[in-house]
């Protein structure tokens, strides 16, 4: 195995949903499967063993579903990866997994390049595969999530300055850097320099969880 492949680990409670996984990654020169498994449980027991820089997470699992096992994986540390296959009618768990530290989400029924692409930017360290795909998981859960003026103001954003309220913003509608540097009309080198603040003065892991924090806190509004 080349030093420069992603090792990519399966986890899914279907043998034939594992099979069609691994056969998609390893017809990628630059990706290979180091190992699977068919519940949450295993996952991370295996996974304390096994060198794995992306997981593709299957949420509805017996024994240790994905949000659990994503919970213990990213305690762990900063590796692996945690890419979420949901379908639409399991959303919620989804959006727990990314709660708990997931670094993106993907429909199972997403077109294999949508999926290759998932892995490839999740290793890369983005962690929004799509904007907008985000959204409307968000979207469907407005119901659960507070309503402002519900509670007191939200700890992880009392030491923000206005400007990083203001990207905190963009961020939870989608916006991208590049988008955000256009709408304040500044660099996008700022605009990065303001995500990597903001991850540091909210406790957030990565930009999926920025996007969680700008719902759960009211700053952004599903109409």
């Amino acid at each position: 195995m080349s030093d420069e492949q992603i090792r990519v680990f399966l986890v899914d409670d279907q043998q034939l949903v594992r099979g069609g996984f691994r056969m998609l990654v390893e017809s990628q020169a630059d990706m290979t499967v180091v190992g699977e498994a068919g519940d949450g449980g295993e996952a991370v027991e295996r996974l304390g063993v096994t060198r794995a820089d992306v997981v593709l997470m299957d949420v509805r699992m017996p024994r240790l579903d994905g949000v659990e096992a994503t919970r213990a994986l990213t305690g762990r540390g900063e590796l692996p990866r945690i890419v979420v296959l949901t379908t639409f009618d399991l959303d919620e768990y989804a959006f727990a997994a990314i709660k708990a530290g997931a670094a993106a989400f993907l429909l199972k029924d997403a077109p294999p390049d949508d999926l290759l692409t998932a892995i490839r930017t999740v290793h890369a360290g983005d962690s929004v595969v799509a904007p907008s795909t985000t959204r409307r998981l968000l979207d469907r859960f407005a119901a659960v999530l507070p309503e402002p003026g519900d509670a007191a103001p939200d700890e992880r954003l009392l030491g923000l300055t206005d400007r990083e309220r203001e990207v905190l913003v963009l961020i939870g509608r989608g916006r991208s850097n590049t988008e955000i540097a256009a709408d304040l009309v500044v660099a996008e080198a700022t605009v990065k320099t303001h995500v990597g603040r903001l991850l540091a003065k909210t406790g957030s892991r990565d930009r999926v969880q920025l996007v969680v924090l700008a719902y759960e806190t009211g700053l952004v509004r599903t109409t």
